[in-house]
């Protein structure tokens, strides 16, 4: 088993599911956790170059995709705000040395993932690769 200083890095996405859900006014708001499953669905099959999506969801998106991993996808589902888990996702990957992206549009997040060692990729970067 190779060591965690002899391993390459991987590359982790972590999708705010909410902020790139609400990208686009396709009517997401009559159906939340369809939402979910589709964007967990088009992430299962998308052509992006990291080793693992960590997909974060909260609120009634949570009931459309349960938590765990489903091949590269891993969901997880916010205890409470959706930012809080994003950025412990951000701070756990990067802490093994895995260079962090985190899809969102909010600044306020956007400020905290830079601070936990992510970069950010914007909701219509992804969705263009959807």
């Amino acid at each position: 088993m190779a060591s965690a200083a002899s391993r390459s890095p991987k590359t982790t996405l972590i999708v705010d599911g909410a902020n790139v859900i609400g990208a686009r006014p396709d009517g997401w708001w009559k159906d939340r956790a369809g939402a979910a499953l589709r964007l967990h669905d088009r992430l299962l099959v998308a052509d992006i170059e990291y080793d693992v999506v960590v997909l974060v969801l909260e609120g009634q998106a949570k009931s459309g995709v349960r938590p765990g991993k489903d091949a590269h996808v891993r969901t997880v589902h916010a205890p409470k705000d959706g930012d809080s888990t994003i950025v412990a996702e951000a701070r756990r990957a990067a802490e093994k040395g895995d260079r962090v992206v985190v899809v969102t549009a909010d600044r306020a997040l956007d400020a905290r993932v830079h601070g936990a060692g992510a970069t950010t990729l914007s909701p219509t970067w992804l969705l263009a690769r959807l």
